[in-house]
C-alpha cells in the first residue's frame, strides 16, 4: 500500500483528535483575552511561504493595540501565553 494512501487519512484524524483535546483550553483562552483585552481575539498576519505563496497565520492575540514597543504593548496574560506556546493553537 502506498503511504500516500494513508498520510491523509491519518493527518487528518490526528488532527481533529487534536482539536478535541485542545478545545476546552482554547475556549478558556479566548474567553480570558477576551476578558483582559476585549476583542479581537485572533491575531491574523499575512507570511510567505514555499515558492513566495502567501498564506494567513492565526494565532491568539498577546499584545494590547497601539504604537511603541512591542514589550510594552505585551500584556501579563501574553507573556504566559506566548512562554506556554498557547498562542500558537489556533495554528492547529
Amino acid at each position: 500500500m502506498k503511504i500516500e494512501k494513508i498520510k491523509r487519512p491519518f493527518d487528518t484524524a490526528s488532527a481533529a483528535i487534536g482539536l478535541v483535546l485542545t478545545a476546552p483550553l482554547t475556549l478558556l483562552t479566548a474567553l480570558l483575552i477576551r476578558a483582559t483585552m476585549g476583542r479581537p481575539v485572533l491575531f491574523r498576519q499575512q507570511r510567505a511561504g514555499l515558492g513566495g505563496a502567501v498564506f494567513h497565520v492565526y494565532k491568539f492575540r498577546t499584545m494590547q493595540a497601539g504604537s511603541g514597543p512591542d514589550e510594552e504593548r505585551l500584556t501579563r496574560v501574553g507573556r504566559f501565553l506566548r512562554a506556554t506556546s498557547i498562542d500558537e493553537l489556533p495554528q492547529l
